[in-house]
């Protein structure tokens, strides 16, 4: 039996938890798919053969799956547990270069790309999943290209080189609310760069993570409305696009140690 959850999707990407209970050593074929995967085993195993080549997949083997590839898989062992990741080939080559030529479809889990697995299910349950989710992926794929993805990224495109004025370009894109300024990838697309170039820019020049210093410009905004005696917080938070009420308050407690009520009467 097979039960499948999606944590975030996004129309560039999914993020699923997959739980099979299956137990048979026979192969079953599995329909070529359209995206680029990432499966990443959280418990159990499993086994998967894919052009001739077996691997056996744990907590410390993952594969990368590419578009059209048939696959075949055995669970001889019992059931198991997953994230699956899907991307769109458009997506994958912004992150893994025009044309990339992975080296082999087994990954190796190290300690930096389990943590990064673990961070991106922990952002998932975030309210603030458009940004959070999105650049922990971001992350997360670029563990997984400096692993198996033979060919280098453009050097245009690579962290270091104009973070400068890239982040500044998208400082004042998100100080005006612009629309793409709602989530990572967008925002990178109308900067024309990548999103792991744009993630990794704010991370060197401000030390901080692009999704922080986006929340902390709407906590500034809302300073400024509370400040100015706003009397509906749930209007507040809709107004600068938190989930709701409660995402504003953790946000700005967060950011500021004090909820939005405590500030309203600190301020007025």
């Amino acid at each position: 039996m097979l039960s499948f959850v999606e944590l975030a999707t996004r129309p560039e990407f999914s993020v699923a938890a997959v739980d099979c209970r299956d137990d048979h050593r026979g192969w079953s074929a599995e329909r070529p798919r359209e995206d680029v995967r990432l499966v990443l085993v959280r418990r159990g195993g499993f086994r998967r053969r894919v052009r001739g080549v077996c691997a056996d997949l744990d907590h410390t083997v993952g594969y990368l799956g590419l578009p059209g590839e048939e696959e075949h898989f055995a669970h001889p062992a019992g059931g198991d547990r997953c994230t699956s990741i899907g991307l769109t080939p458009a997506l994958w080559r912004t992150l893994a270069g025009d044309t990339p030529r992975p080296s082999r479809s087994s990954l190796y889990v190290d300690g930096r790309l389990d943590l990064a697995h673990r961070r991106l299910l922990a952002a998932t349950r975030s309210a603030d999943h458009d940004h959070a989710a999105t650049e922990r992926l971001v992350g997360l794929v670029a563990e997984v290209v400096r692993q198996v993805v033979t060919t280098a990224s453009p050097a245009s495109d690579r962290p270091g080189a104009g973070d400068r004025a890239l982040v500044a370009r998208a400082r004042t894109v998100i100080g005006d609310g612009h629309p793409a300024a709602t989530g990572l990838i967008p925002l990178a697309t109308l900067l024309g760069v990548s999103p792991y170039r744009l993630s990794r820019a704010f991370t060197h020049e401000l030390g901080v993570s692009l999704t922080h210093y986006r929340n902390r410009v709407r906590v500034g905004h809302a300073l400024d409305r509370l400040e100015a005696g706003e009397p509906s917080l749930a209007a507040l938070a809709a107004d600068l696009r938190f989930a709701d009420q409660a995402h504003l308050s953790r946000t700005v407690r967060e950011h500021l140690g004090h909820t939005p009520s405590a500030l309203r009467r600190l301020l007025t």
